[in-house]
């Protein structure tokens, strides 16, 4: 398994009591989500290799972990390392939401000035995440907000928007 083939879904981050625990940090929307799993792959030396997963306790977006065969010694050397889970298992969304992995190389056509580029990023601002447009050479950063996405069609690869009125002159000047 590479890392491009999977999303993170959050970081061991401590030790937790003295049977080898661990607590993971769950950086996903719905935790709950995950109360089931069997493994993760967690990344070391740049390698994602699988954990197997004996127990598992999910509070709010914190997670107190067992692994299978694996003693107290061994378990908090995993602290700090990601952890990741194949995109396969992600939940399918539907409307309005999306994976900013699946919305990559998507047209962004604007309801004023129409086709304004190609999303080549996101960008994940802690206070804001944006869409990183480019339009040939230009770049055009549009916040990410439900006020401003009017529409997402899976099917032609496409976002419309509604963005605030001279928030695209600002860049295509």
């Amino acid at each position: 398994m590479e890392i491009k083939d999977c999303f993170q879904l959050g970081k061991i981050t401590k030790p937790f009591g003295y049977k080898g625990e661990v607590v993971f940090f769950l950086d996903v929307d719905e935790p709950m989500d995950y109360a089931e799993m069997d493994s993760v792959f967690v990344e070391v030396g740049g390698k994602l290799l699988p954990y197997f997963i004996e127990s598992i306790n999910i509070k709010g977006n914190k997670a107190i972990v067992r692994f299978e065969d694996l003693t107290a010694e061994e378990s908090t050397k995993l602290i700090g390392k990601n952890l990741f889970l194949p995109l396969s298992v992600l939940p399918k969304l539907t409307g309005k939401k999306f994976y900013f992995h699946e919305i990559i190389n998507f047209a962004v056509v604007d309801a004023s000035k129409g086709n304004i580029g190609t999303i080549a990023s996101v960008i994940d601002y802690p206070a804001q995440p944006l869409f990183q447009i480019m339009n040939g050479d230009t770049e055009i950063l549009i916040p990410i907000l439900d006020q401003i996405i009017d529409k997402v069609d899976r099917e032609n690869k496409t976002i419309y928007i509604v963005a605030p009125e001279g928030l695209i002159d600002i860049y295509l000047q």
